[in-house]
């Protein structure tokens, strides 16, 4: 289970950051910037449940997330489709990041990044591996950014109903897939990724 142990290394603001979204055909990549309280305001529930989003059940989750929101500092940032397909999902993620510290209300000491790249940001990175089973702070931004992308694409499956992106959250599963088979891509899928481009070429080819 995560805790402050990276944490309890540095003083100062620290915010955990993490990303959801590199590996779905569709839809945005979002992450977040999270500075927990370290102090009596930190929720017990948040000090003995917080864990790497993808070990949570979605009722988990919604209701770490609304927590932390009441509780926290959070940044959210994103990098569209289209930012996607024109600079690479590793590069967007980068810019997602960034854009998840800027909403914070001001800069931090210190950046815990999940993963083992720095992103760029204006101040001082550890990176972490696997740092959302590690960190709390790390733990709290993978949550957000999760609720945060996977509410998104609950609303775009409203308008595009055909591919169940309100339960996949744009991932290249089954349904998604046979919508593809049945619709074709929207504007909202990424054509850099190869299932996405090999349409689009069968689509040019059979003009």
């Amino acid at each position: 289970m995560p805790d402050f142990s990276i944490e309890d290394q540095y003083c100062g603001r620290i915010a955990g950051i993490d990303e959801v979204g590199r590996g779905p055909l569709a839809g945005p990549v979002v992450a977040a910037a999270v500075i927990l309280p370290r102090d009596d305001l930190l929720p017990a529930v948040l000090l003995n449940e917080l864990n790497d989003s993808k070990k949570l059940s979605v009722k988990k989750r919604d209701q770490l997330h609304d927590i932390i929101m009441s509780c926290a500092e959070v940044g959210i940032g994103a990098a569209s489709v289209r930012e996607i397909d024109q600079i690479n999902i590793l590069q967007a993620t980068y810019v997602a990041m960034r854009r998840a510290v800027a909403h914070l209300s001001t800069l931090p000491d210190q950046a815990l990044v999940d993963g083992n790249r720095d992103p760029g940001l204006p101040c001082a990175v550890e990176t972490v591996v696997k740092g959302d089973s590690k960190s709390l702070s790390i733990a709290a931004a993978s949550i957000v950014a999760k609720v945060v992308r996977d509410r998104a694409m609950a609303r775009l499956a409203v308008r595009y109903p055909f591919f169940g992106w309100e339960g996949n959250a744009g991932y290249g599963v089954k349904k998604h897939m046979a919508g593809l088979g049945d619709v074709g891509p929207t504007p909202h899928h990424r054509r850099s990724f190869k299932p996405i481009a090999n349409l689009f070429d069968a689509m040019m080819d059979g003009r």
